[in-house]
């Protein structure tokens, strides 16, 4: 919709409050603060979604795999042909053996529940990047050393050198009944994954001392999986579910943590449809100062009528005065959601200390900090929603002035 100039004169003339015409400016200006606060709470909020749904997969997956094969008995017994098996699968980019079992840790009189995890050298180099204190390099088979979270590390008061004990109720068995087994292991580091129940359990040994933590022998409890596809790994293992029907299962992210992912997408779907509702509201207002300014201009319009001003051109001239203010709204919530986003640390602490309260429990919300990652479809979507409820609520006080009858108006003029 291209305007002449002397439209767009008209145009800018009515955008910019004159004489008598403070209110209906105000309005105008309401208009475009609602529409920028509904956009820029759109943007946040998807965004954070989004960024918390990124960072749950990137972490649970990082350090579990995209899947996991465990026998049905808890024990795989032949898993040096089933590793070989799975590296073998096509779509499948890494495979090693996991052994997990929940345990407790005692320290200076504190105990702990822990998740006792033995892992490869390979798989250990890997939490390198995710240490603040100690040399994950002195994790190596009948050293005696282990890596342990942070929180976990701060519930037992313990620090890197510090001797941490290990009990297995299973231990062995006396005539006097089976006597838990105790295992002193000295901290070698600590490590932060950034997943409150991760790093508050999850203790890491080479998965030889694991094997004679557990009296296990040359058994493992499980083999984890990573593919070159995380969505398609159901796809990708579906071949080797078949293979080891019977003997072992296969479970992926997507049902190991179903319940947790679902209750996101149901979330973020929730949240999208209600303030889409702001955005609604904000369209409404520029739908009433249009029709207040219809009614305040209505001489005006017939005067420009009477001088040759077409229905065409009348009509332009409204829908780009609302058409603006929805696009500005627009431009002004894309840039204050930008702003939010990346200042949202210093935002939620600034609120903390404000309230005195605790915004962002790690222990409840899983995650340690507000994550935040934005999809460029998503906001393009939010943007053409927010310009086309601008457009479409313009058309009736648009129509209006158009078919204003400069005859009536000015009868008694």
């Amino acid at each position: 919709m291209i305007l002449t100039p002397f439209e767009w004169m008209i145009a800018k003339r009515y955008m910019l409050p004159g004489r008598g015409e403070a209110f209906i400016a105000l309005v105008a200006g309401i208009s475009l603060a609602a529409v920028m606060l509904g956009v820029a709470a759109l943007v946040i909020v998807m965004s954070v979604m989004n960024g918390f749904r990124g960072e749950l997969l990137d972490k649970i997956v990082g350090l579990n795999g995209h899947a996991v094969i465990q026998a049905y008995g808890g024990r795989l017994d032949d898993w040096q042909g089933i590793l070989a098996q799975v590296r073998k699968t096509p779509g499948v980019v890494h495979a090693s053996p996991l052994i997990e079992q929940p345990l407790l840790a005692t320290f200076n009189g504190r105990v702990e529940a822990v998740l006792a995890r033995g892992n490869t050298d390979e798989d250990i180099r890997t939490l390198a990047d995710k240490r603040i204190a100690g040399n994950m390099a002195q994790l190596v088979p009948g050293s005696g050393n282990v890596a342990i979270g942070s929180q976990l590390a701060q519930n037992l008061g313990a620090r890197v050198g510090d001797t941490i004990t290990i009990i297995n109720p299973q231990g062995r068995s006396t005539p006097f009944g089976t006597v838990p087994r105790q295992i002193g292991y000295r901290i070698a580091a600590i490590f932060e994954i950034g997943i409150y129940d991760y790093d508050q359990g999850f203790v890491v040994m080479p998965i030889q001392d694991a094997q004679t933590l557990l009296l296990t022998g040359d058994t493992i409890g499980m083999i984890e999986v990573k593919t070159e596809d995380a969505d398609t790994v159901g796809e990708t293992l579906a071949p080797l579910k078949r293979q080891l029907a019977g003997r072992a299962e296969i479970s992926d992210w997507k049902k190991i943590n179903a319940s947790l992912f679902e209750a996101l997408a149901v979330e973020r779907v929730a949240m999208f449809v209600v303030l889409s509702l702001i955005v609604l509201v904000a369209v409404f207002n520029i739908l009433s100062s249009l029709i207040m300014l219809v009614r305040a201009k209505t001489r005006d319009i017939a005067i420009m009528r009477t001088m040759g001003a077409t229905r065409r051109s009348l009509l332009k001239i409204f829908v780009t005065i609302g058409f603006v203010i929805g696009a500005l709204g627009t431009l002004a919530g894309l840039i204050l959601g930008a702003i939010f986003l990346y200042f949202r640390q210093p935002v939620v602490r600034a609120i903390e200390l404000l309230t005195g309260q605790n915004l962002w429990d790690p222990s409840i919300r899983f995650l340690t900090e507000l994550p935040s990652r934005s999809d460029p479809v998503e906001i393009t979507t939010i943007a053409v929603m927010a310009l086309v409820l601008s457009f479409l609520f313009t058309l009736y006080p648009a129509f209006k002035a158009a078919s204003t009858d400069p005859v009536q108006v000015l009868r008694y003029e």
